[in-house]
């Protein structure tokens, strides 16, 4: 899949994937393969590669996938663990544990699992662990921060040995895209003894075996001997997969190039060609995914929409994307081509730093004001700097507040955390996580409210008809492109550094870095 030297491969936007329908049920109601069946006999082919090293820019904040949060470790997490359903390549949900998954009513999703699958740990899959997987997720206790996303599944209805039905409180059209990202299957056997700790002991039916993890160095994988065939995931890659933490761009790209290291994430756009040059290739690839600095409207001056669509205004985003990242083009909101009810016609904010400073001077803060904006350590700081200078140019003085990854999650809510927070989000086929969490006035994430845009955003919640719920999140997106909940900036692409002799590895939609390949 990687390029040859010199050939680095350039997909303006989010590519093809971005013109397909939005991933909703299809087939009256079911997610069904679409071309080749769903089960195939037996077992996936070993890799015949021994070895394969992947340099991340940071390492889990757990290996509990109800508490992990960020594109490093959701690769580790969907290495070892399978959920119900997958994202394929072109933005569409397939069944992964599920050989169907059929909404049979608006409260009832009825899902049927694939035979002869079995845990890293030998017990077989059957639907005890679809109800602990579930019920362990929504309990309080654990204090999942995506726990609200699963809020309207009511129970988890054991059928049979191979039939779940989960039977919901109210509509929940988005539940399957929440499924695909965040239900990890867990073997019952963490409930039958409480002593087995999930972040210690990850055990799933994942195409890659759990090894060791060497904190704040490396976690090593094995290849499941017994990943079944077909998987819409693909087929592992190498026998052994070792995930280094390695934060430094440039030294990723230094183990790239002395090969110690075969792929590695967030090449630097300024880096690409030295990469080529040392002999290995750069993959770019299209993300569902967007950049933005949420802004908590719990705060003045930041409750006015003036001040909102002031900072919109004094950003140039393309000329920050151009210099330093490479990535997509601006964004007009907080959703991409790929997302369901995204508008092409929606115009992003223009540069216009003139207009940023009537819209303050209108606001009552023509003689600027301070404040603070919070970013996590993992992110790219020399761009967050410029646009700081350029929010400076307008008279806005930002002062940059830098978190470790945890602490970053920590605070979404907190009212005493900076008022603007840096953000990439990923993935957003289905935008309602993020508007959910981040957008609504209930959101666990949130510090936002908007009279306007909270209904809008409960009723494409509910809606169970695909065309109409996209209708509504397509005006929930036009309102927020007028009453801005964020400084919107760009859509997310992603840079992979491949050496040349890397086995065939394809990239995901999602942005996950898992040592697959994709026939």
């Amino acid at each position: 899949m990687h390029t040859t030297r010199r050939a680095l491969i350039r997909r303006s936007g989010l590519g093809a994937a971005g013109l397909l329908l939005p991933p909703t049920l299809v087939g009256g109601g079911h997610v069904r393969a679409q071309a080749t069946p769903v089960v195939s006999p037996g077992t996936a082919p070993l890799p015949t590669a021994d070895r394969v090293v992947i340099d991340l820019p940071g390492e889990p904040d757990s290996l509990d996938p109800a508490l992990t949060y960020d594109a490093n470790g959701w690769s580790v997490v969907h290495s070892v663990y399978d959920s119900l359903l997958d994202y394929g390549t072109d933005g569409q949900l397939r069944p992964l544990l599920a050989e169907s998954f059929a909404q049979t009513d608006p409260l009832t999703f009825e899902v049927r699992l694939r035979p002869g699958v079995a845990f890293h740990n030998g017990e077989p899959l059957d639907s005890r662990a679809v109800a602990f997987s579930v019920n362990r997720l929504l309990d309080p206790a654990l204090a999942s921060q995506i726990a609200g996303n699963f809020a309207a599944i009511a129970a988890v209805e054991e059928v049979d040995p191979l039939t779940v039905r989960l039977r919901l409180g109210e509509p929940a059209p988005y539940l399957p895209a929440q499924i695909a990202a965040w239900l990890a299957i867990l073997p019952p056997v963490y409930a039958a003894d409480p002593a087995n700790d999930v972040a210690a002991n990850p055990v799933g039916t994942g195409p890659y075996v759990f090894g060791e993890w060497r904190r704040g160095q490396d976690l090593t994988l094995t290849a499941n001997p017994n990943y079944f065939a077909g998987s819409p995931k693909g087929t592992p890659i190498a026998r052994t997969v070792t995930y280094r933490v390695v934060p430094e761009p440039s030294t990723r790209v230094a183990d790239l190039l002395s090969d110690g290291a075969d792929l590695i994430r967030d090449v630097p756009f300024d880096q690409a060609g030295e990469v080529e040059d040392g002999g290995a290739a750069v993959i770019a690839a299209p993300v569902s995914g967007v950049a933005f600095i949420r802004i908590a409207t719990d705060t003045p001056p930041f409750d006015d929409v003036r001040v909102r669509r002031a900072l919109n205004h004094a950003v140039d985003v393309d000329a920050i994307v151009g210099a330093l990242l490479g990535e997509g083009p601006r964004a007009a909101g907080l959703t991409v081509p790929t997302s369901l009810g995204h508008d092409p016609a929606l115009a992003p904010y223009t540069y216009d730093p003139d207009r940023a400073r009537a819209l303050l001077e209108e606001a009552g803060q023509g003689g600027g004001f301070a404040t603070t904006l919070e970013l996590a350590s993992t992110e790219r700081r020399d761009a967050i700097e410029a646009i700081v200078a350029q929010f400076g140019e307008v008279g806005i003085d930002v002062q940059l507040e830098t978190s470790e990854r945890a602490r970053f999650n920590e605070r979404w809510a907190d009212p005493t955390a900076p008022p603007l927070r840096f953000v990439t989000w990923r993935p957003l086929f289905d935008p309602y996580t993020l508007m959910n969490l981040v957008v609504s006035a209930e959101g666990f994430l949130s510090r936002h409210a908007n009279p306007t845009a909270q209904p809008l955003l409960e009723a494409a919640t509910v809606e169970p008809d695909p065309a109409a719920r996209a209708a509504r999140y397509g005006e929930l997106n036009r309102v927020l492109r007028d009453e801005p909940a964020a400084v919107y900036l760009w859509q997310l692409s992603a840079r992979y550094g491949a050496a040349a002799d890397l086995p065939a590895w394809t990239p995901r939609p999602d942005e996950f870095v898992l040592p697959m390949a994709r026939g």
